[in-house]
């Protein structure tokens, strides 16, 4: 299972609230990571004889969570009036008060009054908001647990003095603004993504905005989220709806859920979600998360997280080997694994390993086996050490390295084109149009030719030097561009005394709404835009290379640099600096076996042992014959006996018998 590091956020609106007890720095935020859970109180499991149930609970303050016995029965379990953890009430998901919407809900009063909650006295805050906010990611972590995807909280803060980023009803500036400080976040505190739940009624009807593809990605890995339900179910299938867009899904068109119908909550990547809340992803939403991976996305999702980092505290059964066990798979009625006690998270006798790609029947698999090969073209292999289950943390090429024969920079272990995007957006044979195409129509600053919006809102002209960073503009045979909201913008401009047409992209919002994903017309981050330049925050600037210039300097010409900064040498070079003999890769990526590498010393030695002493012998006998040739050239008669014996014994061991 892959796991994913998610960081959470809760935002005020309000101001001059009570100060923290104890700010984890300068900033007006509580760290509650070392506060919560002195003792486990949140779990996952199944409703015994229902195989296709799933259930969600916490016990933290009460009993509530959700509990799903198919695609058709699910019911929210809560304590009556929320607050009495001794009496509690079943509610099926068609009785919830739940308010519909479009790609989002409706709102109501609930939203001001979670909110008033986050601003009481900070004691009270922690017991109940703590725990209210992590069952928003127990509930999110479910719907992701299909797709072999592991979500552990591993930070959390409350801003409460004031909001650490711009938090408007302006979906776009908000979410841009909570990416550029997620990346100052990423520097304190490692993580994979990070999700901002507020209490702000976004303009419309967007609950939700994320970044295509952003999974990873250090300004595109996050998204923001309104807590538009009294019931955390509402929150969670919202920021599991933002996440799967961070991980390439695209809004479900028509014909793709046939998993779930409408009344029994539809598909998770539906544009619009009412009640029931939906559980389970489209076939389509795994076919667009499958190509993410095959093109390289998601470098940072293999790797394990830090075990001391999750939150909820420790306990054997929740599916992590943390300090002190052996291993972990799970509770004891739902683990599987033939290795491992599931009652006190040890190893059965005999068993070397339970987990991990380089763990097989118990037994550590021999060192040099490769356990993670290249996904892409920036992407490195990872090998068996022979001492460890799990496969080496995932490497690839450093930004900046040349993919695609010199068209494009690798960035975050992708090679990101317009060739790319354009055959993304239009299908077979389509290609990016001419570069006056980006600089005319972007110039415009209009919903069809733009280089994003800005804080207000309102669409921003594209200067010429950032033209390809703008909307993308291609040239397609296609008739309109893939997606059902997409519409084809079709230009013609004159260049040189040539005209020239464009198409361009424009996803129109409907009732079903686009409203919680930006623009996907628009050219992607890391995209090459000149030489030593890529797009960023929709502009053409100036990339940094100097890490990988002086990492190659470090190589001797004989490898590439990963993204640790470290030779991955060429086969036949040893690391750490290719400069020694040596059967290549990288110190992060474990000791490289190649598959024709047994085959290889199996021939040489069949050569060495059974070629070249037959060949020794063939040539011995063909000498032998030759030479008794031409004696009975000249003595016919006198030796016939003699040579017939020599002849017989050299045949018999040159040729095989019959």
């Amino acid at each position: 299972m892959l796991p994913m590091e998610i960081y959470f956020l809760l935002g005020s609106k309000r101001q001059n609230s009570v100060s923290p007890v104890f700010p984890p720095d300068e900033t007006s935020s509580i760290d509650v990571s070392s506060l919560l859970f002195q003792d486990h109180c949140f779990y996952h499991g199944h409703v015994r004889g229902h195989p296709e149930s799933w259930v969600a609970l916490s016990t933290c303050s009460g009993v509530r969570g959700l509990i799903s016995l198919n695609s058709s029965d699910t019911y929210y379990l809560e304590p009556i009036s929320g607050v009495d953890p001794l009496h509690h009430s079943l509610l099926n998901a068609e009785e919830l008060p739940i308010t519909g919407g479009n790609c989002g809900h409706s709102h109501h009063t609930a939203q001001s009054n979670h909110i008033s909650d986050l601003l009481r006295p900070f004691h009270l805050r922690v017991k109940r908001n703590t725990w209210g906010t992590t069952k928003y990611m127990e509930l999110h972590s479910t719907f992701y647990r299909a797709l072999n995807i592991r979500v552990p909280l591993i930070g959390l803060e409350v801003w409460t003095d004031r909001d650490q980023c711009i938090v408007t009803e302006e979906p776009n500036a908000t979410l841009w603004s909570f990416l550029q400080w997620r990346q100052k976040l990423k520097s304190r505190k490692k993580h994979d993504n990070a999700q901002l739940l507020t209490g702000v009624i976004f303009k419309g009807t967007t609950i939700g905005m994320a970044p295509l593809e952003g999974m990873c990605s250090l300004e595109n890995s996050g998204g923001i989220n309104v807590d538009h339900s009294e019931l955390s179910i509402g929150a969670a299938a919202t920021m599991a709806h933002e996440i799967g867009h961070n991980f390439g899904m695209s809004h479900d068109h028509e014909g793709c859920c046939v998993e779930a119908t409408a009344e029994q909550g539809g598909c998770v990547m539906a544009a619009a979600t009412g009640h029931p809340f939906p559980r389970v992803f489209s076939r389509c939403s795994k076919r667009d998360l499958d190509s993410y991976f095959q093109k390289g996305g998601g470098m940072c999702l293999y790797n394990m997280p830090n075990m001391k980092d999750l939150v909820g505290g420790k306990k054997c059964g929740n599916g992590f080997v943390e300090d002190g066990e052996e291993c972990d798979c799970g509770e004891p009625d739902e683990c599987t694994n033939d290795c491992c006690n599931a009652n006190n998270c040890t190893l059965k006798e005999e068993a070397q390993c339970a987990h991990g790609v380089c763990c097989e029947g118990c037994k550590l698999k021999q060192a040099g086996t490769m356990c993670r090969g290249p996904a892409g073209a920036c992407d490195l292999p990872e090998y068996c050490t022979g001492a460890s289950p799990y496969c080496p943390a995932n490497v690839y090429l450093l930004d900046g390295s040349s993919c695609q024969y010199g068209l494009a920079y690798c960035y975050n272990g992708m090679c990101l084109t317009h060739e790319q995007q354009c055959l993304q957006l239009w299908g077979y044979g389509a290609r990016p149009a001419h570069d006056a195409c980006f600089e005319d129509v972007n110039a415009a600053g209009n919903a069809f030719g733009n280089c994003g919006k800005d804080e207000h809102g309102n669409y921003m002209k594209c200067e010429k030097s950032d033209a390809k960073c703008g909307k993308i503009q291609c040239h397609s045979a296609a008739k309109k561009p893939k997606g059902t909201n997409a519409v084809s913008i079709d230009t013609t401009i004159k260049t040189g005394g040539i005209e020239v047409k464009c198409r361009g992209t424009y996803v129109y919002s409907t009732q079903d709404g686009q409203g919680d994903l930006p623009d996907p017309g628009l050219v992607m981050t890391g995209t090459k835009c000149g030489e030593g330049k890529v797009c960023r925050d929709r502009r053409c600037q100036n990339a940094s290379f100097t890490e990988l210039e002086t990492c190659i300097a470090r190589c001797h010409g004989n490898g590439v640099c990963n993204s640790n900064g470290n030779c991955h040498c060429n086969r036949g070079w040893a690391p750490p600096f290719c400069e020694k003999p040596g059967l290549g890769g990288s110190v992060d990526s474990g000791p490289v076996q190649y598959d024709s590498q047994v085959g290889l010393v199996v021939g040489l030695l069949f050569a060495f042992l059974v070629l070249l002493p037959t060949v020794l012998l063939l040539f011995y006998c063909y000498r032998i014959k030759t030479s008794y040739y031409h004696k009975w050239l000249s003595q016919r008669e006198k030796n016939k006996s003699n040579k017939y014996c020599v002849l017989s014994v050299c045949l018999s061991v040159c040729l095989p018998a019959s």
